[in-house]
């Protein structure tokens, strides 16, 4: 396990350092004039050359790259002060440190996308496993069925629906806002309830079928039928042999979700108005903020290879009989 955990993190430093790369060349490196964007309207030629001094842009494409990456592990000196590692540039726009603005928005999107996760995982999986348990039920089918019908929701569309009818017309919840689980957790939870819930739903209908249709397999395998002639309760099996194998698909397709929610998250935030991760990258898209962009795509880059590294390793946790090779 240790060598694996090991083989992926070095793995995951070269991904990294490749999509540095990338990232360097398509902006940096692009034939739009990355001095004139930092220099905004109304420049003049002075303060153009200024800022082209200052952000290395008078030196050769190599050294401008070595800066580029090499700051992100010791930091760099900027006319507007020193960037502490891991330096991810100063913003355009507003002036701040990119790491700095990204770390003051990262808060609210995790918790989006953690409280998302773990309410989908309950209900879903939950509901999945009783509609399995009971197939051929009027539980089973009511479960499938309103799967079906949730499945057909996007988030754009079943947000202003709960804004309106829990918010504007009964006024029975508030408005959502973000407040530090750490400061205010009564606070948090109530500012931030509808959006997770809105974006859980999405979620829910998908890891209902999914944890169905794995649990029947499961329960189709041999050595679960072995378990069951032998004489096991029915309720036994279900959870000693079987829940445990029909987890390993949602597990692999859980991974990918979980990126998927930062995409997510950009729908959320902007039709809740969050100022999250989301926001923040289109916020950067629009006012041509490229250190911003940079930054962000950097940052999700870094937090999917993370998740990937989670996701393998539960693999081993859930299942024994799979081997990390």
């Amino acid at each position: 396990m240790l060598q694996f955990i090991i083989r992926r993190t070095v793995g995951a430093f070269i991904t990294l350092f490749l999509i540095g790369a990338a990232t360097f060349f398509l902006f940096v490196a692009a034939p739009s004039d990355y001095a004139s964007l930092a220099c905004g309207k109304d420049c003049s030629g002075q303060r153009l050359a200024d800022i082209r001094e200052a952000l290395g842009l008078n030196l050769p494409l190599a050294q401008q790259f070595w800066d580029f990456m090499s700051g992100i592990v010791t930091g760099r000196d900027f006319p507007t002060g020193h960037c502490s590692a891991p330096c991810l540039g100063v913003s355009f726009y507003s002036g701040d440190m990119v790491w700095s603005t990204i770390m003051d928005r990262f808060p609210l999107t995790l918790t989006l996308t953690a409280g998302g996760a773990v309410v989908f995982l309950i209900l879903g999986v939950g509901a999945g496993m009783i509609a399995a348990y009971r197939r051929g039920t009027v539980v089973d089918k009511v479960a499938t069925g309103a799967s079906m019908v949730l499945s057909s929701f996007q988030i754009y569309f079943l947000g202003p629906i709960v804004l309106t009818v829990l918010v504007y017309s009964t006024g029975w919840m508030e408005d959502p806002k973000y407040v530090p689980v750490t400061q205010d957790p009564v606070g948090w939870f109530v500012g931030m309830s509808i959006p997770v819930c809105v974006m859980a739903t999405i979620f829910t209908a998908q890891y209902t079928r999914m944890a169905r249709s794995s649990m029947i397999e499961q329960l189709a395998e041999d050595h679960v039928r072995t378990a069951r002639a032998k004489g096991m309760s029915r309720k036994y099996v279900f959870f000693r042999y079987a829940w445990r194998g029909s987890l390993i698909p949602i597990v692999t397709v859980l991974g990918i979700d979980l990126s998927a929610l930062l995409g997510g998250a950009v729908v959320t935030e902007l039709t809740f108005s969050l100022q999250g991760i989301g926001r923040l990258a289109v916020d950067g898209a629009v006012n041509k903020d490229l250190p911003l962009t940079m930054g962000v795509m950097l940052f999700g880059a870094f937090f999917i290879l993370i998740l990937n590294i989670l996701t393998d390793i539960t693999y081993a946790w859930i299942d024994p009989r799979i081997r990390l090779s």
